[in-house]
């Protein structure tokens, strides 16, 4: 009953000394097998040195982010792929990289898109300003001997609440900074201490911390490495005792030097690292500006893409600026366009935008394609646009938007959160690393092979409301645009333009009437003076100056809504022959009939299809541009009736338009011509035919020939007739019986 469990199990009859057998040759063979495996030389680990100069501009940062990115993809997706950022300060602090620059770079080396990279960074000189938030993102902290780390505020005032809470999110998501670092870093009145406490344990306490520790009499020793009201300068040594760098690399080993880098890649455990360059190394920057505004059309998309095209054989041109001022209009056309701009192909380099003042619906497809973004401080991205865009077509593009997502380095639960305005998006937090991603519940999920377990590793927050589209600051917060500039210019000098750069269509006439065209105050002038044209030709006779005007003002109006991807021929048909009906009814068939009530239908639909890029409003956007059309329709009808009373009353009167109105006639001289045409006085008169009446024809009555009328009968030439009625100018006769009663 006490025997072992293998020999158990074992045949009674197999004796007991041949499992004791077997159990040695198993173990022997499982030791030569360890063996021969430790004698087999594991993979040697390597890793690549990516140099980062500062300070770091906006396409610098966007440079960097695309690097990181390249060499995410190609490591295979078991692996991890060590990469140091060889950060090299100056002499003096340095202030000049940009938030949102080095908000970009943090928060793509904390993404999970860039879980395959061991990010190490290799801080060597002096690192001020904003980019010591590049060194709290990294997962590893190597330092130069002469390396110092630098604080934030240069001044006594402390930087506003959403950097606070960015440094801190970054150093929270690593836990390479402790949070008393970080807040020394931020705020120069924020003292700074290093302290032992009764237990022996050494810990960097500021604030509010440092005050209870203090005042519990926790603290035995006190090493202050920052004094109240002055800035921070972490050195090597501190940032090592802090365990803030793990390693101090000495000064001698330069890093150009294969000495250098020998001795990084031992103390990261690497065979070797490769140099593959610095990050951001460009030639001198040639741009070239478009300027996409008014509705998305695909006469417009088209002229867009071929005036970017041919400016890629002229000029060394590898930069393109594109600002935004649309509604949108068509998901398709904006898709094409992005895919366009997430993958410049050599000789460009940089697609950056630039939004003016709002790109809504589709259009944020777009602007979210270019690298980097920026927006103007009142700015809006995304929100309900001229297309409705619908769940199922996002769906049906979802591949693509997270195609540009990737390639963008952005959320692709924002990009389709800002394109379906009904989709609920929310902010979930991984319980293990404390990775934020943006998603709806079902996309949470969606392609895991386990759903709940999927679902338990992540911790729901707020609700993200997209529906209203998102203004600079927001879209900052969220990670979709790398800065905000105050104007295009000022962005253009981000990515290393010399300034606003020149066009890149050369037909300044074009452009002047699409910017005309972008203007609807202008639009209707031009529209209520066709009307008013048309009423002053109708009151005119023939065909005069009026009526040419009207054309033009016509013409005009169609030309701008055209270039302006609002119109086609099909509304400019409705227009015609909505005037053609009105004109039917004013010059051929006097009164108000079909062709006047249809004529106005007709030319009310033409305009208010002419003013927008949808038929049927699907959201309140297009509820709010097919009211605005109708009153324009309105407003340019009733200038016709504005118009024709003005000019009865003073066209008349002005010597130079007089000749275009017609006088109203007098009723004496309508009088006294009537009475010249008076033939009662032939009345009883005879005379004889000179044509043949069919009824109709011609007689003489003494010396005077007239025109008569038969009173039924056939007459013939030279036969005697006499007048028995006269009505107006009309005189009827008949025949008499013989030749003698002439």
């Amino acid at each position: 009953m006490n025997r072992p469990v293998m020999t158990r199990l074992l045949p009674t009859r197999l004796p007991l000394t041949c499992v004791w057998t077997f159990v040695i040759l198993g173990v022997f063979a499982s030791a030569r097998l360890r063996a021969q495996d430790d004698d087999a030389s594991p993979p040697a680990k390597t890793g690549v040195l990516v140099s980062v100069d500062l300070p770091l501009r906006g396409d610098d940062a966007a440079v960097l982010v695309a690097r990181l990115a390249e060499l995410a993809d190609a490591t295979p997706p078991t692996e991890r792929q060590t990469v140091v950022l060889q950060i090299r300060g100056g002499d003096d602090d340095d202030g000049q990289t940009a938030f949102e620059d080095a908000l970009r770079v943090a928060r793509a080396m904390t993404s999970g898109d860039l879980r395959r990279l061991r990010i190490v960074v290799f801080v060597r000189g002096r690192i001020g300003g904003h980019a010591s938030l590049i060194v709290t993102a990294a997962e590893r902290l190597v330092v130069g001997e002469s390396a110092v780390l630098t604080g934030v505020a240069e001044d006594s005032e402390m930087p506003d609440e959403t950097v606070a809470l960015s440094y801190q999110a970054i150093a929270r998501r690593r836990g390479l900074f402790p949070e008393s670092v970080v807040d020394a870093m931020l705020d120069r009145s924020v003292e700074l201490v290093r302290g032992t406490t009764i237990d022996g344990r050494q810990t960097l306490a500021s604030g509010d911390e440092l005050k209870t520790l203090r005042d519990s009499g926790e603290i035995i020793s006190e090493d202050v490495w920052k004094s109240a009201g002055q800035p921070i300068e972490l050195t090597a040594e501190e940032l090592r005792d802090g365990r803030m760098a793990t390693d101090i690399i000495t000064d001698d080993a330069g890093d150009e030097d294969t000495a250098g880098l020998d001795q990084l890649a031992r103390r990261l455990d690497l065979a070797s690292i490769t140099d593959i360059g610095a990050a951001g190394e460009r030639g001198p920057r040639n741009g070239v500006l478009l300027e996409i505004a008014g509705s998305i059309a695909s006469n417009k998309s088209r002229r867009w893409q071929s005036n970017l095209q041919a400016t890629l054989g002229r000029d060394s041109i590898n930069t393109w600026l594109i600002t935004f001022d649309t509604d949108g209009g068509s998901l398709g056309e904006s898709a094409g366009l992005a895919t366009w701009f997430a993958s410049p192909q050599p000789p460009l380099e940089t697609v950056a935008g630039f939004v003016r003042t709002e790109a809504r619906g589709d259009a944020a497809l777009i602007a979210l394609a270019c690298k980097p973004l920026m927006m103007a401080p009142d700015s809006r991205l995304g929100g309900a646009g001229a297309d409705a865009i619908d769940s199922r077509q996002i769906e049906d593009q979802r591949e693509f938007i997270e195609t540009i997502a990737r390639r963008t380095n952005r959320s692709p639960g924002l990009i389709m959160g800002l394109l379906d305005r009904d989709r609920q998006v929310y902010r979930y937090t991984s319980k293990k690393t404390g990775r934020v991603r943006y998603s709806t519940p079902d996309d949470l999920v969606f392609g895991a092979e386990d759903e709940q377990m999927e679902r338990d590793r992540w911790r729901q927050g707020e609700r993200i409301d997209l529906s209203q589209g998102v203004t600079a600051e927001t879209a900052m917060e969220l990670g979709l645009i790398d800065g905000i500039a105050a104007t295009a210019e000022s962005a253009a000098r981000r990515i290393g333009l010399d300034g606003l750069p020149p066009p890149a269509a050369d037909r300044g006439l074009v452009r002047l009437v699409e910017d005309i065209g972008r203007r609807q105050g202008l639009a209707f002038l031009a529209l209520m003076l066709g009307f008013m044209m048309l009423s002053s030709e109708a009151s005119a006779p023939g065909m005069g100056l009026p009526g040419f005007l009207s054309m033009i003002c016509f013409a005009f109006f169609f030309w701008t809504q055209y270039l302006n991807g609002t119109a086609e021929w099909l509304e400019l048909l409705a227009f015609v022959l909505g005037l053609v009906c009105i004109g039917i009814e004013i010059f051929v068939l006097p009164g108000f009939g079909i062709f006047g009530i249809g004529g106005l239908a007709l030319t009310l639909l033409g305009v208010v299809l002419m003013s927008q890029t949808f038929v049927v409003p699907r959201n309140v956007y297009q509820v709010e541009v097919l009211t605005q059309s109708i009153w324009m329709a309105l407003g340019g009808l009733a200038s016709t009736v504005v118009g024709f009373l003005l000019i009865r009353r003073l066209m008349p009167h002005l010597p130079i338009l007089s000749g275009l109105v017609m006088e109203t006639s007098d009723a004496a001289v309508i009088d006294r011509q009537e009475r010249l045409a008076d033939y009662a006085d032939f009345i009883g008169q005879s005379g004889k035919a000179t044509t043949p009446l069919r009824p109709s024809g011609k007689a003489r009555f003494g010396d005077q020939i007239i025109a008569v009328v038969s009173d039924g009968q056939a007459i013939e030439r030279d036969e005697v007739v006499r007048v028995i009625e006269v009505l107006g100018t009309r005189v009827v006769v008949e025949p008499m019986d013989s030749p003698e009663q002439a």
